[in-house]
């Protein structure tokens, strides 16, 4: 394969997509995990409990910055697009927080992981759901 080929291949825009929302999705990990254990260890929450808080707030912050940058081709711009899409990405991320806290619980209370290498693990894995469903219904790119 010549460096055409590869360069074609990484210049694709799903490809293009999916390097952004593993860098959106990237940093917004550093700050759920941060936010994870400020409210585990200096609030004294339970670690599901505040697992599912820090999740909430980086939903929000990757709903902007997905918007602005990662789908910026599709991106919501009326407010109207743009609480609608802020709307069906909680839902997808919603309907994940399930799936990313019962990964956690599992690999904390039978995998023996500490709970924040199990969340970030779970959060890799619903990750994988969150972008497939984000790219098809939130801004509705063809695949």
């Amino acid at each position: 394969m010549g460096y055409s080929s590869v360069q074609d291949f990484v210049d694709k825009p799903t490809i293009v997509r999916l390097y952004r929302f593993v860098l959106v999705g990237s940093g917004a990990a550093l700050v759920q995990t941060g936010l994870l254990w400020v409210l585990v260890e200096f609030a004294g929450l339970n670690y599901l409990v505040a697992a599912t808080l820090s999740i909430e707030t980086t939903i929000l912050l990757q709903y902007v910055v997905n918007n602005a940058w990662t789908f910026q081709h599709a991106q919501h711009t009326s407010r109207l697009q743009y609480l609608v899409g802020l709307v069906r990405t909680n839902i997808v991320r919603g309907t994940a927080i399930p799936l990313q806290v019962g990964l956690l619980y599992a690999f904390v209370t039978w995998g023996g992981l500490m709970y924040l290498l199990g969340n970030g693990i779970a959060i890799f894995l619903s990750g994988i759901y969150r972008y497939y469903l984000d790219s098809r219904w939130t801004w509705k790119i063809q695949m």
